[in-house]
């Protein structure tokens, strides 16, 4: 089985890393293939040639491919906290989500759970995108706020947050309660689903010890993500490494890769509602409780 992370090795899927290199996932029943997408590839493109089997995205890029007919479906999902927030800093005016008004809101761009948080925010502080300065500054929060380009960001708690900590640059972060939204998890298309149950379970199985290590000895972890990280070569690297696994376990709640009925539905009618959606899709079309660690 290939399990699809997305575009580059990172600290944030050291829980697949550490079942990997411990070999949980034979342990579990389920070979298992860790691969990163090509520069060139779509999020879901790699599900639907087939070089991919499970594929790690977030919940609204799902239920958008599901809007564009990619039968893929959410079986567990990782984060049960959502994590953007809106970062200011420490003395900015900007003291709740309504003061948002007519500053400026920088984010990498129009897409993907950044885009997905803020509109969310908009919408719970009565704004429209008319109200704010939306700008899209790609992936460069720590550069623009600092150097005074916007007032505002959003940004990962469990990685920008902790960028700015790092350089020493005072913030606050102001965030919703309960967005309508799901974050990152597992998917596969329904044929998978349906005929490969047992091993996307056992797949399951194998991360969640992943994770549980991860948390309870992420040095530990850094240190075998670093296997499959180039980048975590050097000792500052495998610092900031141990904070954001520290804010990325922190996220993956009391039980792990659980399905939050109300809040897919949820999503799906926020997605509809701010045309997120190519065509209408069901919540439950996107998203399955059948399988579990």
């Amino acid at each position: 089985m290939t399990l699809g992370l997305t575009y580059v090795p990172d600290i944030q899927f050291a829980p697949v890393y550490v079942a990997h290199h411990f070999g949980w996932f034979d342990e579990e029943g389920v070979s298992v293939t860790p691969r990163h997408h090509g520069a060139q590839e779509k999020l879901l493109g790699a599900l639907q040639t087939g070089d991919e089997d499970v594929v790690f995205a977030g919940g609204g890029e799902m239920l958008q491919g599901r809007a564009e007919q990619i039968p893929v479906r959410n079986f567990g999902t990782v984060y049960q906290t959502y994590p953007c927030v809106i970062v200011v800093p420490t003395d900015s005016s900007i003291q709740s989500l309504a003061d948002l008004r007519g500053h400026s809101i920088g984010l990498p761009g129009e897409y993907g759970e950044n885009w997905f948080y803020l509109l969310a925010v908009l919408g719970a502080a009565g704004l429209t995108r008319d109200d704010v300065d939306i700008q899209s500054i790609g992936y460069t929060q720590l550069a623009a706020l600092t150097g005074n380009k916007v007032d505002s960001v959003v940004g990962f708690v469990n990685n920008d947050v902790i960028r700015f900590q790092e350089a020493d640059f005072p913030i606050r972060t102001l965030a919703l309660d309960d967005p309508p939204l799901v974050s990152v998890g597992f998917g596969a298309l329904d044929a998978t689903i349906s005929g490969r149950r047992d091993d996307l379970a056992a797949m399951l199985r194998g991360v969640k010890r992943g994770a549980e290590l991860c948390a309870s000895d992420p040095e530990q972890a850094v240190q075998i993500a670093a296997e499959y990280v180039p980048t975590l070569t050097e000792a500052a690297q495998q610092q900031h490494a141990l904070a954001v696994l520290k804010a990325t376990t922190s996220l993956f709640g009391d039980e792990f890769g659980r399905q939050d009925s109300q809040r897919w539905e949820a999503m799906a009618t926020f997605f509809a509602s701010q045309g997120l959606l190519s065509q209408p899709v069901s919540a439950t079309d996107a998203y399955t409780t059948d399988i579990t660690a």
